[in-house]
């Protein structure tokens, strides 16, 4: 058996999750925050036998969506001044890790 651990952005989380159990599988979702952009994500757990690994990663593949954005940024320029320098970076898709379960027990 395998945990399926996956970080999604917010905006896709739905989808997926929605996927995942149309297909019938269970679906533990948690609201997280990424580090980097201190932005909302979901992070998923999916508990599947061995061979439905690849099935759980095509569904979270399909509807995760990796776009850019621009977001504001401030540098220092010595005299206490921050001006605002916009940049872009990829945001949304998914991060995801596949985990050995040793046991598992519904009580």
């Amino acid at each position: 058996m395998k945990m399926v651990l996956a970080i999604i952005n917010q905006d896709d989380a739905n989808m997926v999750v929605n996927a995942l159990m149309q297909e019938g599988y269970s679906v533990t979702k948690l609201s997280t925050t990424g580090g980097f952009l201190r932005a909302g994500n979901t992070t998923i757990l999916v508990g599947v036998e061995d061979e439905k690994v690849s099935k759980v990663l095509n569904i979270i593949h399909k509807h995760s969506h990796s776009r850019r954005q621009v977001i504001p940024t401030a540098s220092e320029l010595g005299i206490g001044y921050y001006p605002s320098m916009p940049v872009e970076v990829t945001v949304g898709g998914a991060t995801v890790f596949v985990l050995n379960v040793d046991q598992f027990q519904r009580l």
